[in-house]
């Protein structure tokens, strides 16, 4: 299969090698550089959880919207309870009783109380609440043992959520909580952020699909699984990953794909059959190709109309390695969230140096032993062991020759926070 004259203008590395690559700052900054349209939706809030809200959402109402009781016990006036102790119990007869969504049809005088519940309204005249532990009960009085403040144990009208105000921000990720806090307001939909389509192909005629068993010189497509639960950990509606074949015809029609962010891995490097390079300066805009960066090295940039495109290395680290840099940071602007990295960090001492070279970035798989961290592989782009071995990850900047033995390091824990 012969590619066109449009694409063999591109500078072709196969079986040549890179002449030059780019720093990884300067490719962040294009990426960052790129619109991004986000398009919105109106969901039910109990579809809700974990997306992005595309408006600030305030209260029409207050929570409470009535005053009512913080616990079991009763209603009484406050002056009614002055006094009182174990030793000098005042009595006070019991009229009536309030319940949660009924409330009680009795107003509280001088000398009355009104058995209540948690969550029931406050009868009228009441304006304390005395705990059920601290009365005895006999009958159809009780005995206080104990006074009682005016306004203890009772929900003021507004004071969880006040009428007017913004409660949920816009750009905020729902969380459980939020849905109840929703629902508590009367909201039952809401306009939240449309997630980004993410295409995924994979390409090599060496692979076999998922569920597959290694046989002879072929292996199981493994980086499709694994970009598909990247993207969608970063907000992205992402499909299952398709597997095309060193074709560049195939290929070609396959990277025309209708979505937002395009992620192709395999066939980016220097290989006689690494088309892809080629095919995306054909059909649209390759922007970068090569990355002083290791693993990753042979990742590509671009764009085809308005879809963004990344050429991922097929070698499994270096292909989790360029979507956490470059795709992810994207991905995640596109669905509304912060580009910065979804992990946690912590500050940890090296056990021992991790070596670099001028002028490359560095992404250091290091695992946790004791208190301090010590480095599972630098290079290995092909051993995804090395990443579900280890605990994290270090960045050495381009402007390091790595660090010494008991130097403080910035870690990146593959954990999330859950």
């Amino acid at each position: 299969m012969k590619l066109s004259s449009t694409s063999s203008q591109a500078d072709d590395v196969r079986m040549r090698g890179f002449k030059q690559r780019s720093p990884v700052d300067d490719i962040i900054s294009w990426l960052d550089q790129q619109s991004i349209h986000l398009q919105t939706e109106t969901i039910n809030i109990q579809d809700a959880c974990g997306r992005i809200l595309a408006e600030d959402i305030t209260s029409n109402i207050n929570i409470p919207s009535f005053s009512r009781s913080m616990m079991d016990g009763y209603a009484i006036k406050a002056s009614d309870a002055q006094g009182a102790s174990s030793y000098n119990q005042l009595q006070l007869d019991i009229v009536g009783k309030s319940m949660p969504g009924q409330g009680a049809d009795v107003a509280v005088k001088p000398g009355q109380t009104v058995r209540i519940m948690t969550g029931a309204p406050l009868p009228n005249g009441a304006d304390a609440v005395l705990p059920a532990e601290n009365v005895e009960f006999h009958d159809d009085h009780i005995f206080i043992m104990e006074s009682v403040a005016q306004g203890r144990n009772i929900g003021q009208p507004g004071e969880d959520i006040k009428q007017g105000h913004t409660v949920l921000q816009q750009g905020r990720r729902l969380r459980p909580q939020d849905i109840a806090l929703l629902a508590s307001i009367g909201y039952e939909n809401i306009a939240i952020l449309q997630r980004p389509r993410i295409k995924i192909i994979v390409t090599g005629n060496e692979l076999l699909p998922v569920g597959s068993t290694p046989q002879g010189f072929q292996i199981v497509n493994s980086n499709g699984p694994m970009l598909e639960a990247l993207a969608r950990r970063d907000g992205a509606d992402a499909g299952r990953s398709d597997i095309i074949k060193d074709n560049p015809e195939q290929l070609r029609d396959a990277m025309l794909s209708d979505c937002d962010v395009l992620l192709l891995t395999g066939g980016t490097s220097v290989g006689e059959e690494d088309f892809v390079p080629l095919l995306l300066a054909e059909l649209g805009e390759l922007t970068f190709h090569g990355v002083t960066m290791r693993p990753s090295r042979s990742t590509g940039f671009g764009k085809i109309g308005d879809t963004l495109v990344f050429l991922l290395p097929g070698n499994p680290v270096a292909c989790l390695c360029a979507y956490d840099f470059f795709a992810g940071r994207t991905i995640r602007r596109f669905a509304g969230l912060l580009p910065q990295w979804p992990y946690p960090v912590v500050r940890k001492k090296l056990k021992h140096k991790i070596s670099s070279i001028i002028g490359r970035t560095d992404y250091a798989r290091v695992r946790r032993v004791d208190d301090q961290v010590e480095s599972v592989s630098v290079s290995g782009a092909a051993n995804i062991s090395s990443t579900t071995v280890a605990d994290g990850f270090v960045i050495i900047a381009a402007d390091s020759e790595g660090y010494p033995a008991q130097a403080d390091v910035d870690v990146f824990l593959y954990e999330l926070p859950y």
